[in-house]
């Protein structure tokens, strides 16, 4: 055998869990020649592509490393002072390296299971309430996505609940960011909502406006007083949503103490990287009254089964799954990840900490006022916080911006010739001198910041000083040395169950590998610090990434073009359906509105088609699963002049791959309509079928799932759209970038490239596999899915197979006969496999009564194994109950889960044993995951709601105490 001198550290061998002698072992499990024979038995040869991904070959771990390093210097790092929402911060350490960089914390599944999330609940929690005082609201949820999309949640919140149902329009003031501006006017098109944008101070409300949006501060900096603005909406029967900087609020006074209903705005100051636009957490506050009406999730104190104090979800019946087309909202990602480090961000300062910050940003700001001014220069506005807008005297903009440029600093320029300054918790006293020498300090007229900051008075003495308190809980008083914070963090992370503790067999949700080299180049300065208004030629290595990622998306999906401003697959499906609606409406046909959608389709399927403007007409599905094609061409025909597009799923939402999906294109577009695909599945075609060539017109991804962005306990997500030619001229622009299609729709998200800063992790991740192990890993995806069926198939019924009784990468497993005849409902399955230290699978969905199990291609044989044999013997216990031999009320299962403090107690009543409680398999007993609390009473929390940290001492003395 020749030499060969490539290098044996092949990524796709540490991504892949399987191993050549455990594939072999598999594949005789399930009855399968070979890896290819069983794709060929699992896929249609009909919609298998004839051509193989045309990808780079795969890099190892250590040449993505040089080659992120190579981008990262590309990117020409001047100091941002633009603002527009987007500020220099400074993460502290401990929160980087134990929160962003921390799988314990980054691979987490979104809370539903509340007794293994108590950890992130807890923080997130943090987060609510640290929102909550700063904006002096009486609830908030657990975040959004940006500001901007959270600003357009608003305005529909508003409208859903204004009293005045013949109230269509909608006032938003000019001093509101840009993005903004244009993501609410784009929101409210299909939902017949007239945006009026114009001058708060000279606006007058009327009867026909539901309600109005304003900046505080203003986009230019201003600080100006609301109340009356306020009355007025009230007086008309409107409402006010308030656009906030977070960090100006621990100076300036809450907007809910002057008349906000809603208020909102962006953490990305509280320590998170601006990261060329994203991820942030979003936040959103409110009053009690609209609790029932407010967007995305909220997290609320309940009790458990023990009476103890327990965390969870609250409101869950807002989610789209259930509500579907009559959701309030699409959203299903958060930006969990991120919230959490902005609340660890208001935990580990508190409110002197964040106080002290504010006043030196102002007090910066200050200093740099007072130099201008003694400069010759006017300032537009007296009253500010960070911001300044500056007419310069004696120096045009261009003069400003060609010294600006040779001091490697960004600025904001007006059309109006003048220049915008925005400070931040980052700047130095170089920097400041930098800025007066900008500004013409050079010119014979030395100034030094020093000496000017040391002719003022610190501190914030303009209109509306705080005069509320807030952060007052103990929690924001408690942790303030690295040695305190370190072991909260971990404290709560114990409390977790992530892909550090076991596999997290989530069907539809894709929990795999989130490898470590891709996640790297996210902490690295030279990325995380890059404002997403910069100047786009000092992101060079951006734009390397973003193009690189978009040829490869387009590669793999057979569309042709993409574009990456969704951040979240909610949103890509949003995107998806804006596209068709603007491709019919250029061609003259902007009545098409029906929108077909499986009943098997995913919840924010018919709740994205809502918002867009569309009609909502359920197909059916056969026996097998599949879209009755029968009832699909009965209802295209039916809406034959105004049908506008299918949303499917493929491969489908019941795990299999529908033989019949090239019919069910070719009936919609003999039709008039555009089919559009949810890529949630797409983790089982990548390498061997493209949606593009099958007659999908359009797809999401969720890089999030198939391409390795960790979950982060509910996100970031980013939900790319794929398109094929004719839709490509409509891809969304954004009015501060050059991008989108020549016929570009509205922005979708705040920034051009969505979530930035996290495109990298897929980028990476496509370029350690290339071609053949992503084709790979798609393979033994559904290898793994197809063992672990095989597997349970003696002991449990699987409800749906596809040719050759094969599934997909995914596969149901049907519990409803227990439940009839035994009372043991999927959902004590779910809180028994806590015991045996495991997420449960997907639960009740797309089938009531069902697990859903994705095992992902990441899992090696042995974790499976462990798997079955959890699930095996749960199944035996369920025969325990069957034959008489447990009891039919209180066995393991109906009193799952099972805590440490529980199984150690003096007093043990339960009718079976503490070893089957909590050893029910010999290996857990070297190696075993405790839930912190026992099952968790949903209904007890949403009947007494609270979603701030409740005194410390029900956390010693149970919940009572606070209901």
């Amino acid at each position: 055998m020749p030499i060969d001198l490539r290098s044996t550290d092949v990524f796709a061998h540490r991504h892949i869990g399987p191993t050549a002698q455990d594939r072999a072992a598999m594949l005789d499990a399930v009855g399968a020649d070979s890896l290819n024979a069983l794709i060929d038995e699992a896929i249609p040869a009909e919609i298998r592509s004839n051509r193989p991904l045309n990808l780079p070959e795969a890099v190892t771990e250590r040449d993505l490393l040089a080659q992120a390093n190579a981008y990262a210097s590309d990117n020409d790092m001047h100091r941002s002072f633009i603002g527009l929402g987007y500020h220099e911060t400074v993460t502290p350490p401990v929160i980087q390296r134990d929160i962003l960089e921390n799988p314990s914390w980054y691979t987490q599944y979104t809370p539903y299971q509340a007794e293994i999330s108590q950890g992130r609940l807890q923080a997130l929690l943090n987060f609510q309430t640290m929102t909550i005082d700063l904006t002096g609201m009486e609830i908030a949820n657990a975040s959004l996505l940006d500001e901007a999309t959270a600003a357009a949640e608003a305005m529909m919140m508003l409208n859903r609940v204004t009293r005045r149902q013949d109230a269509r329009r909608f006032f938003v003031a000019e001093d509101c960011h840009p993005q903004t501006i244009e993501v609410v006017e784009a929101r409210a098109e299909p939902l017949g909502i007239e945006v009026v944008v114009g001058d708060a101070e000279a606006f007058n409300f009327s009867n026909d406006f539901f309600g109005g949006l304003v900046q505080y501060p203003t986009t230019d900096g201003a600080i100006r007083d609301y109340e009356a603005f306020c009355d007025d909406a009230h007086a008309h029967d409107a409402y006010v949503a308030v656009a906030a900087d977070l960090m100006s609020l621990t100076l300036l006074e809450a907007p809910g103490s002057w008349g906000a209903d809603v208020v909102l705005g962006s953490t990305q100051r509280f320590g998170v990287p601006m990261g060329y636009g994203g991820p942030h957490a979003a936040y959103f506050a409110t009053k009690e009254t609209h609790k029932r009406q407010m967007p995305g999730r909220m997290i609320g104190v309940s009790k458990d089964a023990e009476g103890n104090l327990a965390l969870r979800m609250a409101l869950q019946t807002r989610e789209q799954h259930i509500r579907r087309g009559r959701a309030t909202s699409n959203i299903c990602t958060a930006q969990v990840l991120l919230a959490v480090m902005a609340s660890m961000y208001a935990v580990y300062h508190g409110p002197d900490g964040l106080t002290q910050i504010a006043t030196r940003i102002h007090d910066a700001t200050k200093t740099l006022a007072d130099g201008l001014r003694s400069l010759g220069h006017s300032l537009q506005h007296t009253a500010f916080f960070d911001t300044l807008r500056i007419d310069p005297d004696g120096l045009s903009a261009d003069d400003i911006r060609r010294t600006a440029q040779g001091e490697a600093i960004n600025l904001r320029y007006y059309d109006d010739g003048s220049v915008g300054v925005a400070l931040d918790e980052a700047i130095t006293t170089d920097e400041l001198n930098a800025l007066l020498r900008i500004f013409g300090a050079q010119n014979g007229r030395s100034l030094d910041a020093e000496t000017l900051a040391s002719e003022l008075d610190s501190g914030y003495n303009g209109p509306l000083p705080r005069t509320t308190d807030f952060l007052t809980h103990p929690v924001f008083d408690s942790y303030h040395s690295e040695s305190e914070l370190t072991r909260y963090i971990h404290r709560l992370a114990a409390k977790d169950l992530s892909l550090t503790t076991s596999m997290i067999p989530l069907g539809s949700c894709t929990m795999k590998l989130n490898p470590t080299a891709s996640l790297m180049p996210i902490s690295d300065a030279r990325f995380g610090n890059m404002h997403p208004f910069a100047p786009a030629e000092q992101a060079e290595g951006y734009h390397k990434v973003i193009d690189e990622l978009s040829n490869w998306l387009a590669e793999i999906t057979g569309f042709d073009d993409v574009s990456l401003q969704p951040n979240s697959g909610a949103s890509g499906e949003y995107t998806g359906l804006l596209l068709i609606r603007a491709y019919h409406e250029h061609r003259g046909e902007g009545h098409r509105d029906v929108c077909l959608i499986p009943e098997s389709a995913h919840g924010t399927n018919p709740a994205s088609a809502s918002m867009a403007g569309m009609n909502v007409v359920t197909v059916d599905c056969a026996e097998n699963g599949d879209i009755d094609l029968e009832d699909l061409t009965a209802k295209a025909e039916k809406h034959s002049d105004n049908l506008a597009a299918l949303m499917v799923t493929y491969p489908s939402t019941h795990g299999v791959f529908e033989t019949h999906i090239r019919e069910v294109c070719d009936v919609v577009h003999e039709h008039g309509g555009q089919v559009y695909m949810d890529g949630a599945n797409m983790n089982a075609m990548v390498g061997v079928c493209r949606p593009g060539e099958i007659g999908m017109d359009v797809c999401h991804l969720n890089l999030h799932k198939t391409f390795s962005i960790p979950h982060g306990g509910g996100g970031p997500g980013v939900g790319p759209v794929c398109v094929a030619e004719h839709l490509a001229p409509f891809l969304p622009g954004h009015p501060l970038a050059d991008v989108g299609g020549e016929h570009a729709i509205a922005p979708v998200s705040a920034a051009p490239y969505g979530s930035a800063l996290i495109l990298l992790i897929s980028w990476g991740y496509i370029k350690m596999l290339g071609a053949d192990g992503l084709t790979a890993s798609t393979k033994h995806a559904i290898l793994n899915a197809n063992y672990v069926a095989r597997r349970l198939s003696a002991h449990y019924d699987i409800v749906y197979t596809g040719a050759n009784n094969r599934v997909a990468h995914e596969f149901i497993l049907d519990l409803r006969t227990f439940r009839k005849e035994l009372g043991i409902s999927e959902q004590d399955v779910a809180k028994r496999l806590m015991d045996y230290g495991f997420h449960a699978p997907t639960m009740s969905w797309p089938v009531v009564g069902t697990l859903m199990i994705e095992p992902t291609e990441s899992e090696a044989k042995d974790e499976l194994d462990r798997f079955c044999e959890a699930m095996i013997a749960i199944r035996s216990e369920i025969q325990s109950v069957e034959l008489g031999m447990a009891d039919a009320e209180h066995n393991v299962l109906t009193e799952a889960p099972h805590t440490a403090a529980s199984v150690a107690a003096n007093e043990w009543t339960q009718p079976y044993t503490r070893e089957q409680a909590a050893f029910p398999v010999e290996r857990l007993r070297t190696d075993k995951f405790w839930p912190t609390v026992r099952r968790v009473d949903d209904a007890y929390g949403d009947r007494n709601l609270i979603c701030a940290c409740p005194p410390m001492e029900a956390y010693k003395e149970g919940v009572e105490r606070v209901a």
